[in-house]
């Protein structure tokens, strides 16, 4: 463990450090997209800048398309992009004024052959930015863009950190595992081409953070750098919205998970086989994915194939109210993942008082502790095991819920988070001295 970690970690640190921790920073996060509904980093962004205004910093957030949904004390600054998924066609998106800019038109050929340029693109924009505007910050905090406009303003003197939450290659080393062809893993490696911009990028940056243990390896083994080189803050929960709800009445036949259907890295498939293997003795289960369903993807087929299809409802585009709902109903929420950088979805639901089951994949056993049910990764037999079993002890499921819940309060909140990163941030500061 670095000097950053073991200063962040220890409960005894000395009076100057608290009042350094303390002391107002004018802080630059950036995010190339950063709505909450496109993942775990729109999320971030958004508590996290939140969590440091309420500690008495000065922030402002960079962000490309689609924006966040920040406090209104946050200063949002937006930075345009073709935002080519939203494009009715991105094949037609790029028009004759786009080719006046070098960031434009690569972003669109990009696209066009197969490739994801926004880490890029975005990263060159926001340098561009900085170069006039970053006198007004003290320090540049990315959240896993990590392209190589962060090398330049890091060269021109400004302070960067980068969270890096898990490393994509082993999201592209999953969709290698489940493609079908050589077409397929062609385009596989085509659209995760940044990894190599990320790796020399991550090489080279003074200060790297992760939210996990599990990560601080990964990312060490992925990146070919030293782990004592990156510093552990883990994410925050918001416990003021995810909350137990007494006015919701629990259904003990419902569970819920959170999956984007056709990410093998997800696991949804291994928990479906298990809803498969326990509709003899559960004929009334019903579990709920928060996510959105392709009709002509895998997840489609493996359904119909199963016979499922009025066993499994998804749902997508809610409220975060209704997310809390969603959980507070469920008898227990299910967390297969084959790998997770941290697990915000299982801290959410523990969060909110719901008996949780997760695999082992990555972080999820750090966060869910001694107080929910961890199986092995990939195994549908052992998935469907631990759940019946639940479903069988009410009181136990209870019991697990509140102990859920306590363990989200004392290890796992936005102000511990904005605690530890004030502390960082000073320590980056100091260096520099």
């Amino acid at each position: 463990m670095n000097s950053f970690s073991q200063n962040i970690a220890d409960s005894n640190a000395n009076n100057r450090a608290d009042t350094d921790a303390q002391r107002s920073l004018r802080i630059c996060l950036l995010g190339y997209r950063s709505a909450p509904f496109v993942g775990g980093q729109g999320i971030y962004i958004k508590y996290l800048s939140k969590a440091l205004v309420d500690a008495g910093h000065q922030v402002d957030v960079i962000s490309g398309p689609p924006y966040p949904d920040l406090d209104p004390r946050v200063k949002l600054i937006q930075m345009p992009s073709l935002d080519l998924f939203s494009a009715p066609n991105h094949v037609t998106a790029l028009r004759p004024k786009h080719l006046k800019s070098f960031s434009d038109t690569f972003e669109w050929w990009s696209m066009l052959t197969g490739g994801f340029a926004e880490p890029y693109t975005f990263s060159r924009r926001a340098a561009k930015y900085l170069k006039i505007h970053g006198h007004r910050y003290d320090l540049v905090h990315d959240n896993q863009c990590l392209g190589w406009g962060l090398l330049s303003i890091q060269k021109r003197g400004l302070p960067v950190v980068a969270t890096v939450h898990h490393p994509i290659t082993r999201d592209r080393q999953l969709a290698l595992n489940a493609a079908q062809g050589w077409k397929d893993r062609l385009l596989v490696k085509r659209w995760h081409s940044f990894l190599r911009m990320q790796k020399r990028v991550v090489q080279k940056l003074n200060h790297i953070v992760t939210v996990s243990e599990q990560s601080r390896h990964d990312i060490a083994d992925a990146f070919d750098i030293s782990s004592d080189g990156i510093s552990l803050v883990y994410n925050g929960i918001d416990t003021e919205t995810f909350r137990p709800r007494s006015d919701v009445e629990k259904q003990p036949l419902q569970l819920i998970t959170t999956a984007s259907a056709d990410q093998p890295l997800k696991g949804l498939r291994y928990l479906l086989d298990a809803m498969a293997n326990l509709r003899e003795n559960f004929p009334e289960l019903q579990l709920l994915v928060v996510g959105k369903l392709r009709e002509d993807g895998d997840t489609a087929k493996q359904l119909k194939k199963l016979k499922l299809e009025q066993q499994v409802r998804f749902v997508s585009g809610i409220s975060t109210e209704e997310l809390v709902q969603h959980y507070n109903a469920s008898s227990i929420a299910v967390s297969p993942s084959l790998y997770e950088g941290f697990g915000l979805p299982a801290g959410e639901a523990m969060a909110c008082g719901t008996a949780v089951i997760s695999s082992d994949g990555g972080a999820l056993p750090e966060i869910v502790g001694d107080v929910g049910v961890v199986v092995p990764a990939g195994n549908a037999e052992a998935l469907s095991k631990a759940i019946a079993e639940l479903l069988q002890d009410p009181e136990r499921r209870k019991e697990m819920g509140l102990r859920c819940r306590e363990r989200i309060e004392e290890k796992f909140s936005w102000k511990v988070a904005a605690e530890q990163f004030g502390q960082y941030y000073q320590q980056m500061l100091a260096e520099r001295k």
